[in-house]
Order: structure tokens, then sequence, then C-alpha cells
């Protein structure tokens, strides 16, 4: 299989600007993708507060988490982004509809946007690195976390699919699924609410689903993996920075609670890996959770580093600690 993020020539263009019209309808949507869930977790906060936090609220929320995050870093990212394990048509039907209740985008668009990430990582083109930003000291830091953790979603660059999403314009399940995104996103969101409310039989049962299976889900998914393109890419460990050319790092906050998706030195390194987490006391749910599947047969050919092969380039980034720096500097 070939490395689809690698694939792409440099000398073609990597984005589209956007027109007047859908530079608008964009903004307007990534506008209400930060705005809403920051909304109805607000909302949700003072209800607690004033009222407590039951079992159903905890819950919805919990499971919630678990599987859209699940549905993002194994689904989207590992599988389709990454193509580091095979699965039947059911499987990825689940994974992409797991995926798509996360909130983070169309499939199609989630994988280019990816792609175009990796081949350009903290360079002119990187749809969200935070090392592009001008000025010095904190505000520069500041500005970049902004650019690389919100700002992002407002730009009028739009990934060419051509160059990093030809394999998923060609796989009609890929296409379907991608163009039901709307209706599975809204579908993620009424469900909790109905459960919620069948549970209790009380329209406050369905409030409190809406509001923690649904917004504070979604305002908790999107921005721990938000946190990957900014805080990742500026606060953690490097221990393969001779090998990225990037600012990529490993934070195990944000690997903790992104299930391995914080462990971005790691993945950078070696991007189709199924696995993020080499060490012990990398936590990475996603690779436990794709082995567990692979045990029972619902994935396979999974795509792993064999330990020698890290451990040979980690040792390579100890007897060069400044070949990283240079390199970047050359870039």
């Amino acid at each position: 299989m070939t490395n689809p993020d690698l694939a792409v020539p440099l000398d073609d263009t990597p984005y589209t600007v956007a027109g007047s019209a859908e530079r608008r309808r964009l903004r307007l949507i990534a506008g209400a993708v930060v705005v809403v869930p920051l909304l109805g977790t607000l909302l949700a906060v003072w209800l607690a507060v004033t009222g407590g936090l039951g079992a159903l609220e905890i819950w919805s929320f919990a499971i919630g988490y678990a599987l859209t995050l699940m549905g993002i870093t194994v689904g989207f990212h590992r599988h389709f982004a990454h193509r580091s394990f095979l699965a039947g048509p059911a499987m990825r039907v689940v994974l992409a509809t797991l995926g798509s209740m996360a909130g983070q985008g169309p499939l199609i668009w989630w994988v280019a946007t990816h792609r175009r990430h990796h081949r350009l990582s903290d360079r002119d083109g990187d749809p969200h690195s935070p090392q592009l930003a001008s000025g010095r000291g904190p505000l520069r830091a500041l500005k970049g976390f902004w650019q690389g953790h919100i700002a992002w979603m407002f730009s009028d660059r739009i990934s060419n699919w051509s160059l990093f999403a030809r394999d998923m314009l060609g796989d009609r399940l890929v296409v379907r699924m991608h163009q039901l995104y709307f209706p599975i996103f809204l579908l993620g969101i009424i469900l909790p609410a109905a459960i919620g409310g069948l549970v209790t039989g009380t329209w406050n049962g369905v409030l409190m689903g809406f509001l923690w299976g649904g917004l504070v889900r979604i305002f908790a998914v999107d921005h721990v993996l938000w946190c990957v393109g900014s805080i990742c890419h500026m606060i953690g460990l490097r221990p393969f920075r001779a090998r990225t050319r990037d600012h990529s790092t490993n934070n195990l906050a944000v690997a903790f609670f992104g299930f391995g998706e914080g462990l971005q030195n790691n993945h950078h390194a070696f991007p189709r890996d199924a696995y993020h987490g080499f060490r012990w006391y990398e936590p990475d749910l996603g690779a436990g959770t794709i082995r567990l599947l692979s045990r029972v047969g619902l994935v396979w050919d999974v795509v792993a580093t064999p330990s020698h092969a890290w451990k040979l380039a980690e040792d390579r980034n100890r007897e060069n600690p400044d070949r990283a720096d240079r390199r970047q500097g050359a870039a």
C-alpha cells in the first residue's frame, strides 16, 4: 500500500482560494462550530452548578465523548487518512458515522486537510500551524496558539482534494459518507436527547441529553483535537525531531484525553503506523481499540513500525541533537 499523505507533489497547488460568497459561507459555519457548543457548555455548567449533575449527564457525555473521539482517531485519522489498517464495508461505515458525529467536518474535507498538514507541516501552506505567526516572544506564541487552535478554520484556503484526497474521491462508500455528514452530525445530537427523554420520561431529560451528550461533548472533543494542531506543535517532547523536520511534539496530557492523538512527534515520524504510542508511558487508547478490533477480525493488515526501527531513529536523534534545527532553518 502507498502512503497517500506523502505521495503529493509539492509543485502542484496545495489549496485554492475561496470566492467571496464561499468565504462567507465557510466563516459562518466555522463561527457556528466554535460558538454554539461553547454557549451550550456554558448553559450546561450553569445548570449543573445551580441544580446538580446527575448520572444521565455524566453517562451521556462520557459515552458520546468516547465513541465520537474514537471515530476520529481510529476512523477518520488512522484508517481513512493514513490507511493504517483495512476494514470491511460495515466497519468502515461505523467508523465514518462515529467520526461524522464528532462535528469535525465532512470526511473527504477532513482527510484532505489532514494530509495537507502532513505534507507541509509547519511550513507555508500548513492549514493549522502555530509556528507561522509573526512577531517575537510571548505575543508570537499566543498568536500562534490562536492560529493553530481556532483561527485556521476561518481561512479562505481550501485544500486541493484532487491532490490530497484523490483516493477518497474514487471510493464510493467514502463519497456517500461524506455526503451524509450533516444528517449524521445532527443525529449525533438528536440521539442523546431522545435517549435522555426516554430514560427519564421528562423534557428535562431531553434537555440534559441534548446538552451533555450533544453540545458539551462536541465542545470537549473539538478542543481536545484542536490542541493536537496547536499545543502539540508548541509544547512537548520531540524524540524524533531529527526525522520529522517540523515542530511536532508528544504532549502526554493531550495524548491522554485525545486517545493517543497528542503523540504528534511519534506520528509525524511514522505517519502510517496505526499505533502512536511507542513507549509504556505514552497513552494511546486508539491503539488499544485497533488491537482489539484486529483480534476479533474486524480490521486487518494493521501497519506497525517494528520497535527496533523507531529505537534506531531515536538513537540517531540523540546522536544528532542539533540536526533538526539546522534542517528547519534551511527549510
